[in-house]
């Protein structure tokens, strides 16, 4: 269990498109196992973070696991570098339009390179399916109960994808404005994608979230003229958490503004 949100990750899935799929221990260590196998240390790690625990106990449960988890994911990072990979890890709430950015990203070649993807969600194969028909490689990462990709998680999809020197590798993430912000997979940029049919107080609901973006992407401009989102307004909240970000307004299913993204992506 993820002693800093709650969340479980007892049955962390790596879709291989075989009937057996991988499970992720919270040691790092990986075992295959068919659709049916059990998992009986479950209950025993779900009562290892008790709900009346001291919540002295629980910091410092907290700070471990994000410790452990920087480590894995400065491994991650450093993995990459020596071969030349970039990674960016894409955050949004579900429904922003993360996959949607990135099917059209792959089809016109926007990066200018292979793009590999580690999808994250709690379950189904969906969104690693529809990047399999847009001509790119994916792993499909489902985290049960857990509401966040973690380290782990992406070492494992790393080890299925092999990307090549050169490649660049997007981590999309859960849905989940909260979480994702808190842990490094080992990427090289965050990017976080917000529609504007969601609503322009994100970064004042989720400060934590556009604090740690590289980029933000204000996606589905094309329906600004049908709902009630100050672009305006929703910048200047964001910058006031964090000045040095990069903010992108486009539409990913007219078009309008992805060359930005594409220039974006090439750079890194």
């Amino acid at each position: 269990m993820c002693a800093t949100c709650g969340c479980g990750d007892a049955e962390v899935r790596v879709d291989g498109q075989t009937g057996a799929h991988l499970h992720v221990h919270e040691d790092g260590t990986v075992h295959a196992h068919g659709p049916d196998h059990a998992h009986p240390h479950a209950t025993a790690r779900a009562r290892a973070v008790a709900p009346s625990a001291p919540r002295t106990h629980t910091i410092d449960l907290e700070t471990a696991v994000l410790a452990k988890n920087d480590e894995l994911a400065d491994a991650n990072r450093a993995w990459m570098a020596e071969r030349n990979i970039a990674a960016v890890n894409l955050m949004s709430s579900p429904g922003a339009g993360k996959t949607s950015l990135l099917e059209r990203t792959i089809r016109e070649n926007g990066a200018g390179r292979p793009i590999l993807v580690v999808e994250g969600d709690q379950e189904t194969a969906y969104d690693a399916e529809r990047i399999r028909a847009v001509g790119a490689r994916a792993v499909q990462i489902n985290t049960g109960s857990g509401c966040h990709l973690d380290a782990t998680m992406v070492r494992s999809g790393l080890d299925a994808l092999q990307p090549s020197a050169g490649d660049l590798v997007v981590m999309e993430n859960v849905g989940n404005l909260v979480c994702p912000a808190l842990f490094d997979l080992g990427e090289n940029r965050k990017v976080v994608i917000i529609s504007v049919t969601e609503g322009d107080d994100k970064p004042l609901k989720y400060p934590h979230m556009f604090a740690a973006a590289d980029l933000v992407v204000v996606n589905k401009i094309d329906l600004l003229p049908y709902v009630d989102f100050d672009v305006a307004e929703c910048e200047s909240a964001a910058r006031r958490l964090n000045p040095t970000l990069e903010w992108m307004p486009m539409s990913a299913r007219t078009g309008d503004g992805v060359a930005a993204w594409y220039r974006w992506l090439g750079a890194l």
